[in-house]
């Protein structure tokens, strides 16, 4: 079967899986998505594969603090609006991510000598501006990231003791999660991080903060779990464990960066037998979403190994994405692909 070639799109080509994309092998039960740069949209088998394959949508880069806010009064909404736009025109949903990180800081702000008065302003502003900008448009936030260190302590940033908004240890988060609550009181909210997949000195720390949080009415609708993995086996039983007690708390989780980093070439090609394990773990990673009925969205960062951020930051490695860098469905795709069928249309 032919896809339509949409709006973006100049050509089009028979895919080597399936004739049911993901989004529709995924029904109601689960979203499927994918981080994206807006810029790329202007590239048609971008944009067309994107729509097709995809009902949710989450920008890389474009709404982070040093694009969305880069001067003290100054705020760039552009380029999220436009994959706003897109996305709403393709029936898609919108994660925004991310309001409060480490990384990513203009350098006004990084630079400036503010005082945690001063900085708490500035935090608030941005928050509220940016949620309310996106009220109604954006579902779901990831309010705060990455502020675990992997032994469970809080990360030292600016934000939360460098000079911080004037809150010990947890409390910027909290604040944080107050502050976006009021600006839009229908988005949900999650606190997302990296290697608290299964249960361990980070995922602990998490699950801690978020029992406190909900027993006081800090609003918090669940945890974001990046799932940058490499070709190693999982450790199933562990993540299984940790979901569960997140669901226990009465939280959505959501898989919100999943990539299957392996071994490539000159030429960017991985192994077989690696190709294959990476196609397991795709299929594990849906399975077990899919176990867990709180476990609401997978969403891999990125779709395509050609804008990957794997081999610019690990050289040597590539090939993470379920497609190719010539948008064709890889092995990973027809894991996934399978995973949704096994669970959806017996």
């Amino acid at each position: 079967m032919l896809y339509s070639c949409l709006l973006f799109a100049l050509t089009c080509w028979q895919p080597v899986s399936s004739n049911v994309p993901l989004r529709e092998l995924a029904a109601d039960r689960l979203r499927i998505g994918a981080a994206v740069e807006p810029a790329h949209l202007e590239e048609p088998e971008y944009a067309a594969t994107l729509a097709r394959e995809f009902n949710q949508v989450e920008p890389e880069n474009a709404m982070k603090f040093v694009r969305v806010h880069p001067g003290p009064v100054t705020y760039n909404f552009g380029p999220a609006d436009s994959l706003v736009a897109f996305a709403q025109s393709h029936r898609m949903a919108v994660r925004g991510h991310t309001l409060v990180w480490h990384q990513q800081l203009p350098s006004w702000l990084t630079g400036g000598r503010y005082s945690f008065v001063e900085l708490s302003s500035i935090l608030a502003d941005h928050i509220y501006t940016v949620v309310k900008h996106f009220a109604g448009q954006v579902y779901a936030w990831d309010v705060v990231n990455e502020a675990f260190n992997d032994d469970g302590s809080l990360r030292s940033t600016l934000w939360s003791d460098a000079p911080g908004i004037g809150r010990e240890g947890a409390g910027y988060i909290e604040q944080a999660l107050r502050w976006a609550h009021a600006a839009d009181p229908n988005a949900l909210l999650f606190y997302n991080d990296f290697g608290a997949e299964p249960v361990n000195a980070k995922s602990d720390a998490i699950y801690r903060m978020a029992r406190d949080f909900l027993s006081r009415g800090v609003p918090l609708d669940g945890i974001g779990l990046q799932m940058h993995l490499r070709g190693e086996p999982l450790p199933l039983d562990k993540i299984d464990e940790n979901l569960t007690r997140l669901e226990g708390l009465g939280l959505q989780v959501q898989i919100t960066e999943l990539d299957v980093g392996l071994p490539v070439d000159a030429a960017g090609k991985a192994a077989p037998p690696d190709i294959a394990r990476q196609a397991e773990i795709y299929a594990d990673v849906v399975a077990l979403c899919l176990k867990h009925p709180r476990c609401t969205a997978i969403q891999t960062w990125g779709f395509t190994d050609k804008y990957s951020w794997i081999p610019s930051w690990f050289p040597g490695n590539g090939s993470a994405l379920e497609f190719d860098a010539q948008y064709q469905p890889k092995r990973a795709y027809e894991a996934m692909e399978k995973a949704l069928r096994s669970s959806f249309h017996k």
